[in-house]
């Protein structure tokens, strides 16, 4: 991809369902990463979400010109049903992003009637408010394959548009359990050890080749498992380092819902 072309991508956690449009205090620190994180980037035309919460056969986009929302989670207060996000989407990107992975040799889909779940509409509610820019999201694909998941990032890389903004939108602990069930006291070093690799992969002078390995084998990190028992909110990492091709930068090491968790960027 040539500089002029390549997005800016990010990485980061996405918080625990609408809490963090609902005044939790345990996101407080989301909450304010995220609402200065624009001022750090160029304002693009487009934005591409790789949500956690999608997964299909193969790779999918949403198609619609004015995605409907999505409520994917239960049990909140009646306002969490209530949350608007009306971005338009982009149907034509969503065709260009489906044909740059075909000719990259990977099956892709559109999905014309699936709306913007909780992995767009939270973090873009406190990013871009005004909802004034196209955004589209690509699911994960079933199987959960990391080297599959980096592939479909490396094919990205054939999409020529400027000025778009790539969000993998997971969540770098994803512990249910522990989120709702710990001691603080206990849970911190066991989930350090993970972040600290985790970060160390990203950000280190290392060929790309070693991140890569490294990525496609993240179970053999130090309680891989114990912080992600099952890796959807993991893998939207692995395609925004897929289409990076590069180290990326720590730009966020804090906690979220009282656990540690980090953001990156390309």
């Amino acid at each position: 991809m040539s500089p002029e072309h390549q997005p800016k991508i990010v990485y980061f956690s996405h918080g625990g369902g609408p809490l963090p449009l609902l005044n939790d205090p345990g996101h407080q620190t989301m909450i304010d990463f995220m609402s200065q994180l624009p001022g750090k980037l160029p304002r693009p035309k487009a934005i591409l979400v790789i949500s956690a919460h999608w997964e299909e056969p193969v790779p999918t986009l949403l198609g619609a010109s004015n995605p409907p929302m999505f409520y994917d989670y239960y049990g909140f207060p009646d306002e969490a049903y209530e949350i608007n996000y009306p971005a338009e989407g982009d149907p034509a990107l969503a065709y260009e992003i489906k044909r740059t992975l075909e000719l990259a040799g990977i099956g892709a889909a559109i999905d014309n009637q699936r709306g913007f779940d909780h992995g767009l509409f939270i973090p873009l509610s406190l990013m871009y408010p005004d909802a004034d820019i196209p955004a589209l999201q690509l699911s994960l694909q079933q199987g959960l394959s990391p080297a599959k998941h980096l592939a479909i990032g490396k094919a990205l890389r054939g999409l020529k548009f400027e000025d778009l903004l790539v969000i993998g939108s997971g969540f770098s602990f994803h512990n249910m359990s522990a989120f709702f069930h710990h001691d603080p006291n206990m849970i911190t070093p066991r989930n350090n050890v993970f972040q600290d690799w985790l970060i160390e992969t990203i950000t280190s002078d290392i060929s790309q080749a070693d991140r890569e390995f490294h990525l496609t084998a993240w179970e053999n990190a130090p309680n891989a498992r114990y912080c992600h028992p099952r890796e959807e909110h993991l893998l939207p990492l692995h395609v925004c380092a897929g289409l990076a091709g590069r180290a990326g930068k720590l730009i966020f090491d804090n906690k979220i819902l009282g656990v540690r968790c980090a953001a990156f960027s390309w």
